[in-house]
């Protein structure tokens, strides 16, 4: 893809990641992503909050030992629980309506 795709950035601040770019890219619904710039680009990044989470869930799950969210949580390195702070951040705004786009 080496087309230019221009968007208007709405009076919120808001842009929407066009279609072109989240396909070509696997960027899909509840992703998480960052942003890092140099003063004149800007980087968006998909970011993982854990490597393996679901293969050690489901072992300590077969093991009969369960894990608890907060046991979870607390395993996580300090920029996964951002991650995962950030993403039920988002889905907490969501759920009180405060997905109003631009």
């Amino acid at each position: 893809m080496s087309d230019r795709i221009f968007k208007v950035l709405g009076k919120r601040g808001r842009i929407t990641i066009p279609f072109e770019i989240r396909k070509a890219l696997g960027f899909a619904y509840n992703d998480i992503v960052s942003f890092k710039t140099d003063g004149n680009t800007v980087q968006v990044k998909r970011e993982k909050i854990c490597d393996n989470c679901r293969m050690e869930h489901a072992e300590k799950e077969t093991a009969g030992d369960g894990i608890t969210l907060l046991n979870f949580l607390d395993k996580l390195t300090p920029s996964e629980q951002r991650a995962a702070l950030i993403h039920l951040s988002v889905k907490w705004a969501e759920n009180q309506g405060g997905d109003n786009h631009a």
